[in-house]
């Protein structure tokens, strides 16, 4: 008698430690069918990605999702939905959609760029926008003669901004009195540019220049040497632009070496 409630309180114990095991392993148990920790995993995962972190607080309501969806899969599956033609053409191209994404993941890690890419990226960077920016405003119009006359304007004592402000024509500047802000003279078209280096401080264009936008009235506020980021404030961009450059390549390369009928 003594070793049959052995026996028992023995078997007892091994059911409640299987039971514990299982809830260590898994999220629940739904109907009899384990729902596991890693689908938690795999959704945190998923929202991280989308710029959405989960905090430990969290934890409940991804119980719950999981816990909800388990219990919607297994009626769908109930009522043979996974038979579907539709569902089965829709199932392909989810896992079509995992694959290549995994694909892309995987080119990222086993081809990274490299601290000396993005240095000499950097390099290219500020060989072309070093040097000098200028800081200068301008009147834009459609003709000579509507620029002749405010030359005209602004030699009688005209202020520029007032007159940028209701004449010119170029809609970004023109509203803050023809500011342009600071900027490398090659960001601006080239009749503009060879314009404007040749002004000095506080100095007006003498006559109109001309460019494919219409007739310019320029003026130089002021000069100073380019004020460019370090290459390690920029080096998450740069990283980030070489590494869609690469994988764009990857793409193009797969694409041009596959044999298509």
């Amino acid at each position: 008698m003594k070793k049959q409630i052995l026996k028992a309180v023995t078997a007892t114990m091994l059911i409640g430690t299987f039971s514990f095991a299982a809830l260590a392993q898994n999220a629940a148990i739904v109907n009899g069918k384990a729902v596991p920790k890693t689908r938690m995993d795999m959704l945190a995962q998923q929202l991280a990605a989308a710029g959405r972190p989960v905090t430990p607080e969290m934890q409940p309501q991804l119980r719950e999702e999981v816990i909800t969806r388990e219990v919607f899969m297994q009626e769908a599956q109930k009522q043979a939905l996974d038979a579907n033609d539709d569902y089965k053409a829709q199932l392909e191209l989810a896992r079509q959609a995992i694959m290549i994404r995994q694909l892309f993941e995987n080119f990222k890690k086993t081809h990274p760029v490299t601290d000396a890419e993005v240095q000499a990226e950097y390099d290219k960077f500020v060989a072309a926008n070093g040097g000098k920016e200028y800081k200068s405003r301008h009147i834009l119009v459609e003709t000579k003669d509507q620029a002749d006359k405010i030359m005209a304007d602004l030699k009688k004592g005209g202020k520029f901004e007032d007159i940028a402000k209701k004449q010119s024509k170029d809609p970004g500047s023109g509203a803050k009195g023809g500011d342009l802000d600071w900027a490398n003279p090659g960001s601006f078209v080239p009749e503009f540019s060879e314009a404007l280096i040749k002004l000095k401080k506080g100095e007006t264009t003498s006559e109109p220049i001309k460019s494919q936008f219409g007739y310019h009235i320029i003026r130089l506020d002021d000069v100073r040497q380019a004020q460019l980021p370090k290459v390690d404030e920029v080096k998450p961009q740069i990283t980030q632009q070489l590494q869609q450059q690469r994988l764009q390549k990857y793409q193009e390369d797969l694409r041009a070496a596959a044999k298509i009928e």
